[in-house]
C-alpha cells in the first residue's frame, strides 16, 4: 500500500471509530430510533468500509438540519440528483476528523454560509433506499444534526443543488414533508427555551 493510500485508510477506520462511538454513547428518544441505532452499529460491525463510497451499497451519511434563531423556517436545499428538498448532507471524505466535522463541512458547503454552528448532538438517525441516479450507493444511513444560522445569513446555491430555500416549519415542502418534519421537530426540541410544539 502507498503511503497515500495507507493515510486513506487509516482516515476511514478513523471515521468508523467515531461513528461507532458516537451512536454507542447516544441516548434515543424512543424505540423506533433506538431500533435504527442498533441497526447502524450492526452495519457498521458488518463492514469496516461502511464510511466510504466504495465500500457495501448501504453507505454512512451525516446531515444537518439548518433552522433560523426562533426556529420558525428551515433551510433546505433542492437536491440536484433526488429533485427533492432535503436538509444538507452527503458522503463522508477521508479529509473529515469525525462524523460531526464532516455534516459541518456538507452544511457549509451546500447552503453557502462558511461560518453554521452545527450542534454535537445526534438529532436524528434516518435509514431510506434511494430512488434515482446514485450509482452503486442504494441505501442512506443517514446521522443527522441541527444548526442555527447566524442572523442575517446569506444562502447560495451549490454545484449539488438547483435551489435553497427557506421553509416555514409549519409548511414544509409536500414531497418531503413526512421526512422533514419530525427531523425539524428534533431539532426545535434542541433549541434553548423551545420545545417540538
Amino acid at each position: 500500500m502507498t503511503p497515500a493510500g495507507a493515510r486513506e485508510s487509516d482516515s476511514w477506520r478513523r471515521l468508523h471509530g467515531d461513528a461507532v462511538a458516537r451512536l454507542e454513547a447516544w441516548t434515543a428518544p424512543d424505540e423506533q430510533q433506538e431500533q435504527l441505532r442498533r441497526e447502524f452499529l450492526d452495519h457498521l460491525r458488518a463492514h469496516p468500509d461502511a464510511m466510504s463510497k466504495g465500500g457495501p451499497s448501504a453507505h454512512l451519511t451525516g446531515s444537518v438540519i439548518v433552522l433560523d434563531e426562533p426556529g420558525t423556517s428551515a433551510l433546505l436545499t433542492l437536491h440536484r440528483k433526488a429533485r427533492e428538498w432535503f436538509q444538507f448532507g452527503g458522503h463522508f471524505e477521508p479529509r473529515d476528523a469525525s462524523v460531526w466535522h464532516a455534516a459541518t463541512r456538507e452544511a457549509r458547503e451546500e447552503s453557502g454560509i462558511p461560518d453554521i454552528p452545527v450542534l454535537p448532538e445526534i438529532v436524528q438517525l434516518d435509514r431510506h433506499v434511494l430512488v434515482g441516479a446514485f450509482g452503486t450507493c442504494r441505501e442512506h444511513l443517514d446521522i443527522r444534526f441541527a444548526a442555527v444560522a447566524p442572523a442575517g445569513a446569506r444562502s447560495a446555491v451549490s454545484a449539488e443543488s438547483i435551489d435553497v430555500r427557506w421553509w416555514p416549519v409549519d409548511a414544509l415542502p409536500d414531497g418531503t414533508k413526512g421526512e422533514l418534519r419530525p427531523l425539524v421537530a428534533a431539532a426545535r426540541a434542541l433549541l434553548p427555551g423551545r420545545t417540538q410544539g
